[in-house]
């Protein structure tokens, strides 16, 4: 299993941008009748590199966006972007969902799937090429995604480390 990058970005400053990618009504049967309750999964942005999801539950819908939002900017990771593309192929597995992320030529757009869709769209990637291949749970789908995100390298970051491989093959 590969090691996941977390790049973590504190919200700070960051002027973020927020998308709802689902709302689930949960019924709690009890004696007293049936308790109603909202769940929320929110994905924010700031649309150049830094994305971050979240999940809140309450009572009321508000107030689940609310503290999605909240849990989101608690959860922000930077991903490394190229001329509005990813650098490369990945492939990130989270519970039965599978994302696929591809980098595309400039003007294809974001060809995705609607959960994936806001995390790419968050995250300011503008040309991609992605497919959802198991589950379509959003909850995983998004978890998938942002695994995927954070295994992302830059090309800079891997030349670095092959140059320091390739030193010590050759000199010891």
């Amino acid at each position: 299993m590969a090691k996941v990058n977390l790049n973590r970005v504190k919200a700070g400053d960051l002027e973020l941008k927020e998308k709802v990618v689902a709302i689930n009504r949960v019924v709690k049967t009890t004696k007293g009748g049936r308790a109603f309750s909202f769940s929320a999964l929110v994905v924010v942005g700031n649309g150049s590199g830094v994305v971050g999801h979240g999940l809140g539950k309450a009572k009321e819908v508000q107030e689940a966006i609310t503290k999605g939002i909240e849990d989101a900017k608690k959860n922000l990771i930077k991903v490394p972007i190229m001329k509005g593309t990813v650098p490369h192929d990945q492939l990130a597995k989270e519970g039965a969902a599978i994302v696929l992320i591809k980098p595309a030529a400039q003007g294809t757009g974001v060809i995705s799937g609607g959960s994936m869709r806001a995390v790419l769209e968050s995250a300011g990637v503008t040309d991609v090429l992605a497919k959802s291949l198991g589950s379509a749970n959003p909850h995983n789908v998004v978890k998938a995604t942002f695994k995927a995100l954070s295994l992302l390298r830059e090309p800079v970051t891997v030349a670095q480390t092959r140059k320091v491989a390739l030193k010590k093959v050759f000199n010891g």
